[in-house]
């Protein structure tokens, strides 16, 4: 009898533990997909509306304020504006009115005797009708504006032309006329005095000559040659006749 009753409370017991057990519910596994693509990085590009103005590229300009190698010092500051259009691949990059900023940064007056007037300018910067600025490594590619004067290297230097006849001109007229004086008054010995002191006077009047000065107006044209590549926007640059001039 004892021992059917531990029978019947262990029973009971074991099926008191099975309730109270928590049910497992079994998760289904996610299979994985086996042509899914791997994302992808995306890395640094240029803008849909960004355009190259490649190096080599000339822009025609016109001055709107005088240079003078007597006047203008180094560091003085130079306004122009362009005067043509310029395209590359049928779109308009640089429009004519497009204001062009740089400086002196090299500038030598002419001598009495010897030495040429000499103007160094090198471009830094375009600024479009809608105010949008543009670093621009410019330098002058030709003067066709400049009177007497012509670029005489790569870095873009105007240099005013040569006294070197008007001077040798100045002396040996005075000396002639000397010569001629002197002839007349002492015969062969007057004539080498007066020639040697219409010389002095010729070298003196030399002396106090100043030679070609290089002078540009406003107005005066040039043209810039771009040193490298410059990126613009394109989607900044002004308006005119109601459309983007670079589409």
């Amino acid at each position: 009898m004892r021992i059917l009753l531990t029978l019947i409370f262990l029973s009971a017991f074991a099926v008191a533990q099975e309730s109270e057990q928590p049910e497992i519910t079994p998760q289904p596994q996610t299979q994985p997909k086996l042509n899914s693509a791997p994302a992808l990085m995306r890395g640094p590009h240029r803008t849909v509306s960004e355009v190259i103005i490649p190096a080599g590229t000339r822009i025609p300009i016109a001055l709107k304020n005088t240079i003078s190698t007597k006047a203008n010092r180094e560091g003085d500051p130079i306004y122009a504006q362009s005067t043509f259009p310029v395209a590359i691949n049928d779109r308009i990059i640089v429009p004519a009115g497009t204001y062009v900023q740089g400086k002196i940064t090299s500038i030598k007056p002419a001598g009495h005797i010897k030495g040429r007037a000499e103007v160094l300018i090198h471009f830094t910067s375009l600024i479009y009708p809608s105010g949008y600025t543009v670093m621009l490594p410019g330098a002058i590619e030709d003067a066709p504006g400049v009177d007497n004067a012509k670029v005489k290297d790569k870095e873009g230097t105007i240099q005013g032309d040569s006294t070197k006849g008007k001077t040798a001109a100045t002396i040996a007229g005075p000396a002639a006329n000397g010569a001629l004086i002197g002839a007349v008054a002492r015969g062969g010995e007057g004539a080498l005095i007066g020639a040697g002191i219409g010389g002095a006077i010729g070298t003196t009047i030399a002396a106090l000559t100043h030679g070609n000065e290089v002078k540009m107006g406003p107005g005066t044209t040039l043209e810039v040659v771009l040193q490298r590549d410059v990126p613009v926007d394109g989607s900044r640059i002004s308006r005119t006749f109601g459309r983007t001039i670079v589409e």
